[in-house]
Parts: C-alpha cells; sequence; structure tokens
C-alpha cells in the first residue's frame, strides 16, 4: 500500500500520480487533500505520516507546490524518510542509500512525464544496506 498527500498545490500532480500506480496495478490510499481549494500541507502530511508509522502504507507519495514544506512536515515525524526529489537519479540515491519511505515531488516545478520517470526509479530501486544501514540507524533523535 502507498500512502498519497498534497496540498492544492500538488492536487493535479496528485491525480495524475493516482493514474500511473493504478495502471501499474499498485493499491493506494489517499490522505488528502481532495481538490485546489486553498488548504494548509501540514494537515495532510502528518496523516500520511501516522498512516506509515501505524503499519497501514509501506511507502508514501507527497506533493506540494515546492516539494519543501511537506517534505518539513513529513520528517518531523521519527518514523519517515520523506525525500524531495526532482529528477530520477535524486531519487534512486534516496532509496538506495538513504532508504526513503516517502518521495516528495514539486507540484510545480516538473512535469507529469518527469513524474513518471522519478515514480518509476523510486518504486524500482531497493535499499543497500551495508554502511548505508547504520547511516540510517542513527537518523531518528535519540532520547537521553
Amino acid at each position: 500500500m502507498i500512502g498519497l498527500a498534497s496540498d492544492h498545490a500538488g492536487f493535479p500532480l496528485k491525480q495524475h500520480v493516482k493514474e500511473y500506480l493504478s495502471k501499474k496495478g499498485l493499491a493506494f490510499h489517499d490522505y488528502g487533500t481532495y481538490s485546489e481549494e486553498s488548504c494548509d500541507y501540514p494537515d495532510f502530511g502528518h496523516a500520511l505520516a501516522k498512516g506509515i508509522e501505524a503499519g497501514n502504507c509501506e511507502k508514501g507519495i507527497a506533493i506540494c507546490g515546492s516539494g519543501e514544506g511537506i517534505s518539513m512536515t513529513l520528517n518531523k515525524h521519527q518514523g519517515i524518510r520523506a525525500a524531495l526529489c526532482w529528477n530520477p537519479e535524486i531519487a534512486h540515491l534516496a532509496r538506495q542509500h538513504n532508504d526513503a519511505n516517502v518521495l516528495v515531488m514539486p507540484g510545480r516545478f516538473i512535469t507529469n512525464e518527469e513524474a513518471d520517470a522519478i515514480m518509476d526509479e523510486y518504486l524500482s530501486t531497493s535499499f543497500e544496506g551495508g554502511r548505508h544501514a547504520r547511516r540510517v540507524a542513527k537518523i531518528p533523535v535519540q532520547e537521553a
């Protein structure tokens, strides 16, 4: 299951993402928003993050205008490693080296075709582990 989230600026690209996932036969759950009416990205970023942390989704795809705000929101959660990706190479490295569990895309700055290439790479790349696993394990804040 792939969780989806966007704000109003990311809504058009999220609709394309739904078509892409459906064509690939991949199940998804949409955490909102559900229109282009102005809204606040944290509401939907937090909902997606909680869905992943609860085990309702394995990965996520999130979109806002620049990708920055929703990425910042998602990364406030201890179990989330959201990566802002604007090309396939970044998506590949985010999965391979950082075990990113949320792909974030900038809805106002990439085309549907670019999004398809980014999602292809993100969804087909595995985490390499090894020395990267040690680094990823250090990401969550450790309470004293």
